[in-house]
C-alpha cells in the first residue's frame, strides 16, 4: 500500500463504473453541465404579515407562490400526495414565507409543542436558504405543525444542528391540514450586498407518518442528494444596509457541595459575569468577541460508554460563541479519514477571552478565525497548575465550479513551550451531476519544548463519491504517518494507509411491505506503519425502508484489526432500526456482537456486544418522555470469562409549557461506575440569547462512610449537589 502505482490501479478500478462521467468532466467544465435554475421573485411589501400561521394578510393574496413538490425520500420524482403551496415575500429589515399543507387526515398530522431543535421526528416544514448563492452552505429552517422551531447550518455535506439563530415562526392545525408562516431577520443570517441581492432557495415538507420528503424544485434523480446545485435563485431588490451589533451579557451564578469526612460540605459559591460581542463588519463579514465567556452548559453530555476504547469519545459543540461561522471549519475528504476535523472547539475548554472573524470577503472568498486563551490544565499533561494554553486558528475558502472549493487550514495549540501546528490544502471538486472528488493534505509540525527540535506528520486524504437515485459509491485512500498530531483536532488513528470502499445500489418496490432495499458491500484494506501488517474488513448488509415510517439495517463484517504489532479477530453483525409505532410512540436502537479487542497495555483477543436502545413516549403534545438504554459487555476468547459489563439507563421528562418555558427532569444510572445523576432544570428562552435558566442537580456514588474512610457499599450515598442559575440578555443594537 505504500507504493503509489497499485493504489492507483486499485482507486482506477474502483471508480470504473463512473469512467464516462469522470472523462465527462474531464473535457466540459462542471458547471456546464447543471439544469438552468427558474429565477423565483418574491413580493416586496411595506405591510409586513403578522406571524400568527393564518395566512390571512393581504400580503399572501398578492405574492407569489410555488406547489408541485416531488418526494426525494424514500424516491425520487413522486408527486407528494399531500398539496403544499410555498408563498414568498419580502420588506427591508425581513424575509418572509408561508406554508398551506394540505393533509387529507389531519388527525394523524404529527406535531408536539417541544424544546427547540426537537422537531425532526414530527410534520415539519423547511426553508433552506443558500444567502450567497454560491452553492457553498446553506441556513436550514425547520417548523413543525405548530411553530416550534428547528435550525441548521449545512456546509460540505455536513449538517450542524447545533446553531440557533433568531427568527420568528408560527404553526396551526385545521381541517384542512396545517399553516405555518416564517419571519426571517435579515440580522439573522449573512448575505452580499447590493442593490440586487441574489439567494437561491430549496422548499421542503416531510410527512412522518409516511417517511416522506418532498421539494420544490424537485430534486433530479441523476443528480441524487447534491441540494446546493438544485436549489431555486430567488432575487431581492433594496434589502437595507446595517451594521450588525449585538452585546450578550450573561451573569451565571453556581453553589456546590461535595461529600467529605462523613457530610456534605460546601466546596465553591461562584457568580460570574460574561460578556459576548457581534459586529457584522460587512453583511457578510462578522467579528465576535468575548471577555470570560459564558461557556456553561444547561445540559451535561449523555453518558457515552468509555470503557475499552481505543480512541476518545466525540461530543458535540453546544457553546453559541463558537458556533457562528463554523460551517467554514468543515474539512474535505473525512467520511472515512481517521482525521474526522482540523478544528475541534471542545479542546478549547474554559477560555478566558475569544475573538471570532468569519464570513465573506468577496463574492468567491471566505474567512474564519479564532484566537483564544485558554485557562483548562493541559489535556497532555493533566496538570492543574499548567499555563494557559493559546490557540491561533485560520482558515481560507475559495468557490470554485458549483458547489466544489479549494481551501487552506492553519491551526496552532501552544502551552507552557511546547506548540503543535497543522497546515495544509483541502478541497472538493464537482466532476459531475452526481459525482464528487474531494481531499486534505496536511503537515503538522511539533516541538515538545522550546529548545527541542520539531517533529513532522502528514495527513492525505483523497476520496470519490457518486450518488444518484439508484447507485450510490464511495472510495478513498487515506495515508496519516505516525507522528502526525491535531491538538486542535479530532483523531481516531495514525501511522495508516488505507483503502475504503463502498457500494450501495437501491432498489424500489412495489411490494405491500417495502418501499426500498438497498444492498451495500464495503472493503477496507489497510496497512499499520508501525508493525508493517496488513488488516482488511469486508462487509456484506442491507437497508430496508418499509412502509409507514420503519428503517432496518443489518450488517456482516469479516473482520481483523492491528493493535500494538498484533492482529486481532473484529468480525461481527450489526444490526439498527428504527419506527415510529404510533403517532405518540417512537424507538430506535442497534446491536454489534462479535469478536473484539481489550484496548490495554497487553491486549488480548475477546467477544462481546454492544447495544443501545432508545423509545420516546409523547403522551400529549406538551409532554415527552424518553428512556434511553446503552450497553456493552467483553468476555475473554480464551477463558469465557467476563471482563466487565456496562449498563447506562437515562430518563428524561419534559413539560414543555409552551415553546418559551419548559420543566425537566433527569435521571442517569451507571452501572460500570455505580453512579447515579439527578438532574432538574426550569428553562425559560424567548430568543436564543435572551434566556433565563434555573437547575438543581446530584450526583450519588455507591459508598458509605464508615470508621473515618469510604466504603463500597450496596445503597447510594449523595457525594455531591449543585444549584445553578443563569440569566442573559441578547441586546441588537
Amino acid at each position: 500500500m505504500r507504493h503509489p502505482l497499485p493504489v492507483a490501479a486499485t482507486l482506477l478500478l474502483a471508480l470504473s463504473p463512473a469512467l464516462p462521467s469522470l472523462m465527462e468532466a474531464a473535457v466540459k467544465p462542471a458547471g456546464a453541465v447543471a439544469p438552468e435554475r427558474v429565477l423565483l421573485k418574491p413580493l416586496k411589501t411595506d405591510k409586513p404579515p403578522v406571524i400568527d400561521a393564518r395566512l390571512d394578510d393581504p400580503v399572501w393574496a398578492a405574492a407569489p407562490s410555488v406547489t408541485d413538490f416531488e418526494t426525494f425520500i424514500p424516491e425520487f420524482g413522486k408527486k407528494q400526495p399531500e398539496k403544499t403551496i410555498a408563498y414568498f415575500a419580502y420588506d427591508r429589515e425581513n424575509l418572509y414565507f408561508a406554508f398551506r399543507c394540505f393533509d387529507g387526515q389531519p388527525d394523524k398530522i404529527k406535531a408536539a409543542v417541544s424544546r427547540r431543535d426537537d422537531v425532526f421526528s414530527d410534520d415539519f416544514v423547511c426553508i433552506n436558504l443558500d444567502s450567497f448563492n454560491d452553492q457553498q452552505s446553506l441556513y436550514a429552517f425547520y417548523v413543525n405543525p405548530l411553530g416550534i422551531q428547528g435550525d441548521s447550518r449545512y456546509a460540505s455535506n455536513k449538517e450542524d444542528f447545533s446553531v440557533d439563530m433568531v427568527w420568528w415562526s408560527a404553526g396551526r392545525i385545521d381541517e384542512q391540514g396545517y399553516t405555518v408562516e416564517i419571519g426571517i431577520p435579515l440580522k439573522s443570517i449573512r448575505f452580499a450586498q447590493g442593490e440586487r441581492t441574489e439567494m437561491s432557495i430549496f422548499f421542503e415538507r416531510t410527512i412522518n407518518r409516511r417517511q416522506e420528503h418532498g421539494s420544490y424544485p424537485p430534486l433530479d434523480p441523476k443528480r441524487g442528494y447534491a441540494f446546493l446545485p438544485q436549489m431555486a435563485p430567488m432575487e431581492f431588490f433594496g434589502l437595507k444596509r446595517y451594521i450588525l451589533l449585538e452585546v450578550l451579557p450573561a451573569f451565571t451564578y453556581g453553589r456546590g457541595y461535595v461529600h467529605d469526612a462523613g457530610a456534605l460540605q460546601k466546596s465553591q459559591d461562584s457568580g460570574e459575569l460574561s460578556l459576548t460581542g457581534k459586529l457584522g463588519l460587512t453583511p457578510s463579514l462578522v467579528l465576535d468577541a468575548a471577555i470570560n465567556p459564558d461557556f456553561s452548559q444547561v445540559e451535561a453530555d449523555a453518558g457515552q460508554v468509555d470503557a475499552n476504547l481505543r480512541y476518545g469519545l466525540f461530543y458535540a459543540e453546544k457553546r453559541p460563541f463558537f458556533l457562528e461561522g463554523s460551517e467554514a471549519f468543515n474539512v474535505g475528504a473525512v467520511l472515512t479519514s481517521p482525521l474526522q476535523a482540523v478544528v475541534y472547539t471542545r479542546t478549547i475548554v474554559d477560555p478566558k477571552a475569544g475573538f471570532k472573524l468569519s464570513g465573506k470577503i468577496g463574492r468567491n472568498d471566505t474567512i474564519a478565525s479564532i484566537f483564544a486563551v485558554d485557562a483548562s490544565p493541559s489535556s497532555s499533561t493533566g496538570d492543574a497548575d499548567a499555563p494557559d494554553a493559546r490557540f491561533a486558528i485560520l482558515r481560507y475558502r475559495r468557490t470554485t465550479s458549483q458547489d466544489g472549493y479549494l481551501g487552506l487550514f492553519f491551526t496552532e495549540r501552544s502551552q507552557d513551550g511546547r506548540t503543535n501546528r497543522v497546515a495544509g490544502p483541502d478541497g472538493q471538486i464537482r466532476l459531475s451531476q452526481a459525482s464528487m472528488l474531494s481531499f486534505h493534505a496536511l503537515g503538522s509540525f511539533t516541538r515538545p519544548e522550546e529548545a527541542a527540535g520539531w517533529s513532522k506528520g502528514r495527513a492525505i486524504s483523497l476520496e470519490y463519491a457518486y450518488d444518484s437515485s439508484k447507485l450510490g459509491l464511495d472510495a478513498s485512500f487515506h495515508d496519516m504517518s505516525s507522528g502526525f498530531e491535531a491538538e486542535t483536532g479530532y483523531l481516531t488513528r495514525t501511522g495508516l494507509t488505507s483503502f475504503v470502499t463502498n457500494v450501495m445500489p437501491r432498489f424500489y418496490t412495489k411490494s405491500p411491505w417495502f418501499r426500498r432495499i438497498s444492498p451495500v458491500a464495503s472493503l477496507i484494506v489497510l496497512r499499520d506503519h508501525d508493525s508493517g501488517l496488513t488488516e482488511t474488513q469486508a462487509g456484506l448488509g442491507f437497508t430496508l425502508v418499509l412502509k409507514g415510517n420503519s428503517t432496518l439495517t443489518g450488517i456482516w463484517v469479516k473482520a481483523n484489526e492491528i493493535f500494538l504489532g498484533r492482529r486481532f479477530d473484529t468480525s461481527g453483525f450489526t444490526l439498527s432500526g428504527r419506527s415510529q409505532l404510533t403517532k405518540r410512540i417512537r424507538i430506535q436502537g442497534n446491536i454489534r456482537t462479535g469478536q473484539a479487542i481489550r484496548y490495554v497495555a497487553d491486549p488480548f483477543q475477546g467477544y462481546g456486544t454492544r447495544a443501545t436502545l432508545t423509545g420516546i413516549c409523547q403522551p400529549t403534545e406538551n409532554l415527552n418522555l424518553t428512556l434511553a438504554w446503552s450497553y456493552s459487555d467483553l468476555f475473554h476468547d480464551a477463558t469465557r470469562e467476563k471482563v466487565y459489563d456496562y449498563n447506562i439507563y437515562r430518563a428524561r421528562l419534559t413539560y414543555q409549557v409552551n415553546k418559551y418555558l419548559f420543566f425537566r427532569a433527569i435521571v442517569e444510572s451507571n452501572t460500570y461506575k455505580k453512579t447515579l445523576l439527578t438532574d432538574f432544570l426550569a428553562s425559560f428562552t424567548y430568543i436564543p440569547g435572551t434566556v433565563i435558566h434555573l437547575g438543581y442537580g446530584s450526583f450519588y456514588e455507591r459508598l458509605e462512610w464508615m470508621e473515618g474512610e469510604y466504603r463500597e457499599a450496596d445503597r447510594f450515598l449523595e457525594t455531591k449537589r449543585g444549584f445553578f442559575f443563569k440569566a442573559s440578555y441578547l441586546w441588537r443594537l
